[in-house]
């Protein structure tokens, strides 16, 4: 696996999904390597070729120090914008344990209050380490389970977790959201 560190220019940026005004990605690439994966364009980006996805991963380093710049900028109004983690990138892949950008930049949010909708989109287990700071913002994860058979994930999201370790996160997910819920109406 390439790992290289780089520098952003920016991480907040502006959206072309329908729903989501903005998306913040962290990496560019992705540990999990999905054959279907539609950003392997990204690769372009960064010199890699389309058919090296899953091999590599750029590490933007400024990420949650560019975060709290550009949330600090924000007024009110766009403060309430939506935004994605990640969209051509898993927020959550392998090297997440180490660098922590995703959970420096859930901490931005939190600590400057943002009122506006975090989505993440993610296959690992790994968001459950950051509920502490999801439980602070208006947020919502989503993980994707392509198939439950798991020779058949093992094929198509060569490097990413298993469906059942997946449908176990989605359960403790609830769980905590039930307990939150419940905590909150006491």
């Amino acid at each position: 696996m390439k790992i290289e560190h780089i520098e952003a220019k920016s991480i907040i940026v502006p959206s072309n999904i329908p729903d989501k005004d903005y998306v913040v990605n962290p990496y560019t690439g992705c540990q999990f390597g999905c054959l279907y994966c539609y950003a392997t364009f990204m690769g372009r980006f960064v010199n890699e070729p389309r058919n090296n996805w899953g091999n590599y991963v750029y590490v933007k380093t400024n990420a949650v120090e560019l975060a709290h710049a550009q949330l600090s900028t924000w007024g009110d109004k766009r403060k309430r914008s939506s935004i994605l983690l990640s969209s051509v990138t898993d927020p959550y892949h392998g090297i997440e344990h180490k660098y922590l950008l995703t959970r420096g930049i859930l901490k931005t949010f939190a600590e400057q209050k943002y009122p506006g909708p975090i989505s993440i989109l993610t296959k690992s287990p790994l968001v459950l380490r950051d509920v502490d700071l999801l439980k602070q913002l208006n947020s919502e994860v989503g993980l994707t389970i392509t198939t439950t058979d798991e020779h058949l994930s093992r094929f198509l999201e060569v490097k990413a977790p298993l469906a059942r370790r997946r449908l176990e996160t989605v359960s403790k997910l609830v769980q905590l959201w039930i307990e939150f819920f419940l905590s909150s109406l006491a």
